[in-house]
Formats: structure tokens, sequence, C-alpha cells
């Protein structure tokens, strides 16, 4: 573990903090960005391993399923339940934020489900994209301003660098 600190230029001392809980109990966000393959997913499956290892309620969803699985419950008429069951989970884990273009409905979702939890629980967003590209990601600005508002305010933000693992075992 310490090889891939000092490889991904983690801050020690970040990670340790992280790894209390405390960010979880102050209702904190944490922000992964870096290049595709340099462990932003890794690392927020372990920070959703270790909540769950201390009785935190964790959901982990890649963002376009995500979206699809906001789609559907609108169709089936379960939205309102499915935004509740969002509501409550400790942390929520959004995986590969940016990769493709949001509709406007999906942006609203996003409101949605971002407003629901501020202060209230913790998000976890991994992303290629630099958190200073975000606002132009999610297109309507009087939504991104929002959006952001709800997540960055309060966050704990990583940049991970280094090499693709995925390259380094081919």
């Amino acid at each position: 573990m310490r090889t891939w600190i000092t490889r991904r230029e983690l801050d020690r001392a970040q990670i340790r903090q992280l790894a209390t809980g405390r960010w979880i109990t102050e209702h904190r966000n944490v922000l992964i960005t870096g290049a595709t393959g340099v462990g932003k997913t890794y690392l927020a499956c372990a920070l959703g391993q270790h909540a769950c290892r201390q009785g935190y309620r964790t959901i982990y969803r890649r963002l376009p399923r995500f979206f699809q699985e906001l789609a559907l419950a609108r169709a089936d008429g379960s939205y309102t339940t499915l935004l509740a069951r969002l509501a409550r989970v400790d942390v929520l884990i959004l995986d590969d934020w940016g990769l493709a273009a949001v509709t406007d409905v999906q942006r609203q979702d996003l409101l949605e489900v971002m407003e629901d939890r501020d202060a209230t629980r913790s998000t976890i967003i991994t992303s290629q994209l630099p958190r200073d590209q975000w606002h132009t990601y999610l297109g309507d600005p009087t939504i991104a301003d929002a959006v952001l508002d709800r997540l960055v305010h309060n966050a704990y933000p990583i940049t991970l660098k280094g090499p693709s693992r995925r390259k380094e075992k081919a």
C-alpha cells in the first residue's frame, strides 16, 4: 500500500483521516479525479468497503447505470421510492462521472439526489474530468451551480497521478 500511495501522489495524512470514517459522520464528500487506470474506482471502493465494515450503508453505481436505474424507476412508478432510498444510504459512490453527456432529465435527477443528500449523507465521485470541467460537463449553468454547490463545498478532493495500472499489467 505504501508504494501505491507514493506512486499515486496521495497525501498520506488525508488517507489516514479518511480511514477514520469521520468524513461520513460529518457528511462530507470525496471527489477522486485522475487519468484512466490510475485507481480511482479502486480507491472509491476501498473507502466504500471500509465504510461498510464500520457499519455504514453503502451503494456503488457507475453513473451511466445510475441514470438507467433512475429512468426505469420513473417509468415503473418507483421513482419516489428510489429517491428516498438514495437519500437514506450513508455513502453513495458514483463512478465514471463525466464519461457521457447528460440529458436535461439526468441533470434534474442528479440535482434531486444531491439535494436530498446535502449535509445529511456522504457521496464519493470518481471522474477522469478535472473538477474545474464539471460545470461545463453538466451543461445547464443553473443546475450545474446547484449540483456542484452540494458536492464540492464540503469535499475532500483527491487527484491521483501515475501510470495506468492496466497498462502495467499488460
